[in-house]
């Protein structure tokens, strides 16, 4: 039986602020916005993170996300496709407010994904936890990630209890320390852990943290402003045996094929599916396959 990592008795809020650098921006980012909801939820939650953990040892083994992703990808030859289920964004609003996770799970697989993203921030992104229930029923053997604002370890433990297989750790709403713990938390409960970074000083602070799998994000998360071609400037900086993923910013296979050619072992793709009349069919052409 896997040993627990060690853990706070204490509940409450967390010990430091996150990082982030200072902007010539009068006022808060969204980002800013997002991560103080975050914390405000966790002051109010008085669960201890010792029952939490508990709940996610009790739930069944994560598969093996980085595993399943890499031999997706070596596979195929291209990168493997993290499909996400995402209602609605900060920036644009509804986006697919009344799907159906199950049913756009099961279209995902069938279309060729490799794995799962489910929103589960209900504030700015519409999603639950119930939506991560629901996509995990419906596709048992596909890994998936919790995608939302981790802050604090009783996160880390819910998305195990939930049924996820990866979280997502952004390095711009945490201080290294906290990153680095949280990091350690996560591989404790035999999670993966995705460090998502959007510039070099970001990448840096994720790799001193111990970052096995970097996500880089083509959307700057202050401003939800896209640069296409930010995962291909920051591949070269990686190195070897981390594995990469890019995400946002991805439409066409043409684009999948330059980051393959960069180095990227999975995209992960959201608004372009879901917003889409045949998610299924729009992933089959992102994949490069003939209609």
């Amino acid at each position: 039986m896997r040993s627990r990592p060690p853990s706070s008795d204490r509940p409450g809020p967390r010990s430091s602020r996150y990082h982030r650098r200072v902007s010539s921006n009068p006022g808060p980012t969204v980002l800013d916005r997002i991560i103080a909801a975050h914390r405000k939820a966790a002051e109010a939650d008085k669960r201890w993170l010792d029952a939490t953990m508990t709940a996610a040892f009790e739930a069944p083994d994560p598969r093996d996300f980085r595993g399943l992703l890499r031999v997706a990808a070596v596979r195929t030859g291209r990168p493997a496709v993290i499909a996400e289920i995402k209602r609605r964004s900060p920036s644009k609003g509804d986006l697919a407010p009344d799907l159906d996770p199950a049913t756009l799970a099961r279209a995902y697989q069938s279309a060729g994904a490799s794995a799962l993203s489910v929103l589960t921030d209900a504030e700015f992104f519409g999603g639950s936890p119930d939506d991560l229930a629901a996509a995990r029923d419906a596709v048992p053997d596909l890994p998936i990630l919790r995608k939302d604002f981790t802050v604090d370890g009783r996160d880390v433990a819910d998305a195990r209890a939930m049924g996820a297989d990866a979280v997502l750790l952004i390095v711009a709403a945490l201080s290294p320390t906290d990153l680095s713990r949280l990091r350690g938390l996560a591989e404790g409960l035999g999670l993966a852990a995705v460090v998502e970074v959007h510039d070099e000083a970001q990448l840096a602070i994720a790799l001193r943290a111990g970052a096995t799998i970097v996500g880089v994000n083509q959307r700057d998360l202050r401003t939800f402003e896209v640069d296409p071609g930010r995962a291909a400037r920051l591949a070269t900086l990686i190195p070897a045996g981390v594995m990469k993923i890019a995400e946002s910013g991805i439409h066409t296979p043409a684009q999948v094929d330059a980051l393959a050619e960069a180095g990227y072992d999975a995209i992960l793709v959201g608004e372009q599916l879901v917003t889409a009349a045949d998610p299924g069919h729009a992933l089959r052409t992102l994949r490069g396959e003939q209609a």
